[in-house]
């Protein structure tokens, strides 16, 4: 995994992207879109691509966006320790190059995305996990991730042995808060004996609770040494040190974002993977991209929940699904919240 400051120009096989170099050419903003129809850019949160999780959900939108509509896709990663205004000129340079949509992945980018947006009104900014930044071409991708956390919850409490179930978050911030908020609810509306264990490995401003194995493995541990038997992690990269922990504890994991058993970087790991609360970041990306590439650019709030498959659980660890009862109690929770019989906590 590149993770630079400047805009990542990567070569990679034929059947993935192909990337477009954006360094600065001296266009003004009036400039933006004149090189090609079919240009979009993402840029990384936190852990880049490679996270096995998140930016990597992202990436699958913008390769399937060069494979089914051919657009030329650009990627750009963060660097360790940025604030807001190595954002703003990498966005900038972004729409700078043409690039439409331009996608911020993560909340971390609506400084930014508020700064530069009014300068290239022709351009579309999308960006992941955020609503409060918006004007006319500003595409608020959000997803209802304490739902799909409900259901890991639910899943937790039927399987656990021990009647302790761990969640770690990566840093303690409101949109992390929403998956501990829905999975603790889960545990406790199937199971109210089940103690769960939260932690966060670091509070805002320090960001590294998203990039740093060693923290989520180092929380896992200490939550498998207090008979956690179900650990969830929604912590970015870091989440792949708690999975390492769970998994060589013979423990169970609960993956999020991406379906994390199907991840090649945890392939040695992945039968520990019980499921994982999926977002579809990677058809949000596609949905966006084409929706410019159709001239009917997505704008304002775009909301995934239960009700769209937007969110929910993956079923690709043959265990689980062998595992009826508990598939039946996610089958009816996930329909008592379509239905509006269960209303998820959005805070702990």
């Amino acid at each position: 995994m590149r993770r630079i400051t400047r805009i990542a120009t990567v070569g990679v096989a034929s059947a993935a992207l192909a990337l477009s170099a954006t360094a600065c050419s001296g266009k003004t903003s009036s400039d933006a879109g004149s090189d090609s129809d079919k240009k979009a850019a993402i840029a990384y949160d936190i852990g880049g691509r490679g996270d096995q999780s998140f930016n990597d959900a992202a990436y699958a939108g913008l390769s399937k966006a060069n494979k089914d509509l051919g657009v030329s896709g650009t990627e750009a990663e963060p660097s360790d320790g940025e604030g807001d205004a190595d954002k703003v000129q990498r966005l900038t340079e972004l729409a700078r190059s043409g690039n439409n949509p331009v996608i911020g992945v993560g909340f971390a980018y609506a400084p930014a995305i508020k700064k530069v947006a009014p300068k290239f009104p022709k351009t579309t900014f999308g960006i992941i996990d955020d609503a409060s930044v918006t004007a006319k071409n500003i595409a608020n991708i959000v997803f209802n991730e304490e739902q799909g956390s409900y259901l890991a919850g639910v899943a937790a409490a039927k399987v656990t042995k021990t009647k302790t179930v761990g969640f770690i978050g990566g840093v303690e911030t409101p949109l992390i808060k929403k998956f501990e908020a829905g999975y603790v609810q889960g545990v406790k509306d199937t199971d109210p004996s089940v103690t769960v264990l939260p932690q966060y490995l670091t509070q805002p401003p320090n960001f590294e609770g998203f990039s740093k194995p060693d923290l989520g493995k180092a929380a896992a541990q200490g939550q498998l040494d207090k008979k956690a038997d179900v650990i969830y992690s929604a912590a970015g990269l870091a989440g792949s040190g708690a999975i390492e922990a769970a998994s060589k504890a013979g423990k169970w994991n609960i993956g999020v974002d991406s379906d994390q058993y199907n991840q090649a970087g945890l392939a040695n790991y992945k039968e520990s993977i019980l499921t994982s609360v999926t977002k579809d970041v990677e058809d949000s990306v596609f949905n966006l991209i084409k929706s410019v590439q159709d001239g009917k650019p997505q704008s304002g709030e775009i909301r995934y929940g239960l009700d769209k498959d937007g969110v929910g659980l993956s079923l690709s660890n043959p265990a689980f699904t062998k595992m009826k009862d508990v598939i039946a109690a996610v089958d009816k929770a996930k329909q008592e919240i379509i239905d509006g019989k269960i209303t998820v906590k959005s805070a702990p």
